[in-house]
């Protein structure tokens, strides 16, 4: 709750005050630094691969972040609460056109969000997990023959 509420609480600020951008793209790029982190490997199969670590084993290797959630959650309000109390002292509310930074961030984060899917589907992890995996007997081709009805 209180991540949502940071965020919340820094939009509102940044809206009435109607400055503070270049806080606003600092703390989105801080933001977008923190998710690669969260959607990264600790162990970078890349540097494994250089130094011949790797095994073309069925080996089960869970996946495990660079940046742990709580790490992120908590990074994360941190930057708001502190982007926040920027916004009381006016030498941060430098005069830049929003808009230009906007397109810049948008055209840093699909650069980046391709870089790293790009590096997920060559490595071959995926950050998430959907859950349990079940497994479903196949039926064998003897219990096949006998069920045929003519």
């Amino acid at each position: 709750m209180g991540t949502l509420a940071a965020p919340s609480i820094y939009v509102l600020r940044v809206y009435c005050v109607r400055g503070f951008h270049i806080i606003s793209y600092g703390v989105g790029t801080y933001l977008l630094n923190l998710l690669i982190g969260f959607l990264s490997p600790k162990y970078d199969p890349e540097l494994e691969a250089l130094d011949g670590h790797t095994r073309d084993s069925d080996e089960y290797k869970p996946f495990v972040r660079r940046l742990p959630e709580f790490l992120l959650w908590y990074a994360t309000t941190k930057a708001f609460v502190v982007a926040f109390f920027m916004t009381f002292c006016s030498v941060f509310d430098i005069p830049v056109s929003w808009p230009i930074l906007l397109c810049y961030w948008i055209v840093l984060f699909v650069l980046t969000m391709k870089r790293q899917i790009t590096h997920m589907i060559k490595y071959k992890y995926v950050p998430f997990g959907y859950g349990k995996l079940r497994y479903t007997r196949k039926k064998s081709a003897a219990s096949n023959v006998g069920s045929s009805s003519d």
